[in-house]
């Protein structure tokens, strides 16, 4: 079983990579449509249109041109590289809305930020 470290990852917007991400998270969704006839005993479905979510945790820094790319309201292409961004390696892009940015501080933390944002169109897989 292979298994790929979290902190290979890597998240950029366009070619601009997202500094100092902690952690990120996509979700992948389809909606369903039902299918059932009168006559059925039980429900059937279809798959319908897809979409997705998600979001990316950072330490905040306003110097950092990939954290600057997404501002709330801004479309962006963003490009999720789980295992990095080696050749061959596999990575995810989509054309995204950044639906929220939320910054957090704490006596005893540091400055921290969520960068929220909603898929447009389809979420692509492919290699580096």
């Amino acid at each position: 079983m292979a298994v790929t470290k979290g902190s290979a990852g890597v998240i950029k917007s366009g070619a601009t990579t997202i500094g100092e991400v902690k952690s990120y998270s996509i979700d992948q969704t389809a909606n369903t449509i039902d299918t059932t006839q009168l006559s059925d005993s039980a429900q059937t479905f279809v798959a319908g249109l897809t979409s997705f979510s998600g979001s990316c945790d950072v330490f905040w820094d306003p110097d950092d041109t990939g954290q600057s790319s997404v501002g709330v309201g801004s479309s962006v292409t963003l490009n999720l590289y789980p295992e990095g961004t080696a050749t061959s390696s596999t990575y995810y892009s989509g054309s995204v809305v950044i639906t929220g940015v939320s910054r957090s501080g704490a006596i005893d933390g540091t400055v921290d930020a969520t960068i929220s944002f909603q898929g447009s169109g389809a979420l692509a897989e492919t290699t580096a």
